[in-house]
């Protein structure tokens, strides 16, 4: 509301008194007087005055009774601040227990919303008071980097700001869920989760941002949202360097550990001679994995691993010699690549396996 005017004269109850009774007096308003002032101020806030037409109903009732009153003007001044700070007092504590519910509010939405722990239709009408229409589709894109943050931090504000500052609100939401940043956004304007992963890249000083592929309904947020958490751990399994990932372009990895006991059971069968290796099964997985993921250009991968070319190919003979399969045998290679990336996925040789 605005207007000073406005403010209902049950706003100012027993003001005019109190200013008669200091003015005469000199005495300082009384504990329950006090209380009384900070009650009106908490009633004007949660009915929805401002705290400026608040403070200045008061400064004209002042005025107003000024030429009637007899005693000391210092009193009355005395008086005046200490009712009107009471009532702004009041005033705050009433704002900061409204923003306190508004703020718990929100995060136990966006818990149920990230663990589809409620009621889709009861979830979708609370969803649009944060701006998001459940019933269309949406993509959820996730950022970590090297500390956990929180709504709070002034990594999430900055990032928050570049957005609002392109795309305002976009029916868009930001926040914060186990130390890592979170945007929700329409699924169809994926500019807008492209801005937040760039944004938080740059804010999180090099982080890593997963982008689960767009999912309709009510439920698809946090189908989009689990998508995003597996694909970043995928990447710290896969040792992924870049700095955006898709879960669209990642989807053969599902695929492949859908059956655990059967990559298992690959792993085991294709790399477990390498075990019997001088120096173990780690050094020839590493030298599999630099050559799988060059492309399978020996110079390269050996630079990568600070070997000589000779050192290397040598690496790979001793593979084959275990193995029974040639890297360089395009034959066997889908195998073993399919056997390196089950060994990365299932943390092989680190983990034990077991065969059933």
């Amino acid at each position: 509301m605005s207007g000073a005017a406005e403010i209902p004269q049950e706003y100012l109850a027993g003001y005019a008194q109190i200013l008669s009774e200091v003015c005469a007096s000199g005495r300082r308003l009384t504990r329950d007087e006090l209380a009384d002032r900070r009650a009106l101020g908490e009633r004007a806030a949660d009915a929805g005055y401002g705290l400026r037409d608040l403070v200045g109903a008061h400064l004209r009732a002042t005025r107003a009774a000024w030429p009637s009153l007899r005693g000391d003007p210092d009193s009355l001044l005395a008086g005046m601040h200490q009712a009107v700070d009471a009532v702004a007092e009041g005033y705050e504590r009433a704002q900061r227990q409204a923003v306190r519910q508004e703020e718990a509010a929100r995060r136990e939405f966006i818990d149920d919303l990230l663990h589809g722990r409620s009621d889709l239709g009861r979830l979708a009408e609370r969803a649009e008071r944060f701006g998001l229409r459940l019933s269309h589709s949406h993509a959820v894109a996730v950022a970590h980097g090297p500390v956990a943050y929180d709504e709070g931090d002034p990594v999430a504000r900055q990032v928050e700001r570049a957005l609002i500052a392109r795309f305002q609100s976009r029916n868009t939401l930001l926040t914060t869920k186990d130390g890592r940043l979170l945007c929700v956004a329409p699924g169809d304007q994926p500019d807008v989760l492209t801005h937040f992963a760039k944004h938080s890249y740059a804010a999180t000083d090099g982080g890593q941002v997963a982008i689960g592929r767009v999912q309709p309904g009510p439920g698809g947020v946090v189908q989009s949202y689990e998508e995003a958490l597996s694909v970043l751990d995928l990447a710290e399994r896969l040792e992924l360097a870049e700095p955006v990932l898709y879960a669209a372009d990642l989807l053969v990895y599902p695929v492949l550990t859908r059956d655990r006991q059967a990559m298992a059971d690959l792993v085991l069968a294709t790399l477990g001679p390498l075990t019997t290796a001088r120096g173990g099964a780690q050094p020839l997985l590493e030298t599999l994995t630099a050559y799988f993921d060059t492309g399978c250009v020996a110079a390269e991968a050996a630079r990568r691993l600070s070997l000589s070319v000779r050192a290397f190919t040598y690496r790979l003979a001793r593979i084959e010699q275990l193995t029974g399969a040639s890297p360089t045998d395009p034959s066997h290679r889908y195998m073993l690549q399919t056997a390196v990336i089950g060994a990365r996925l299932l943390d092989w040789p680190t983990t034990p396996l077991r065969s059933p």
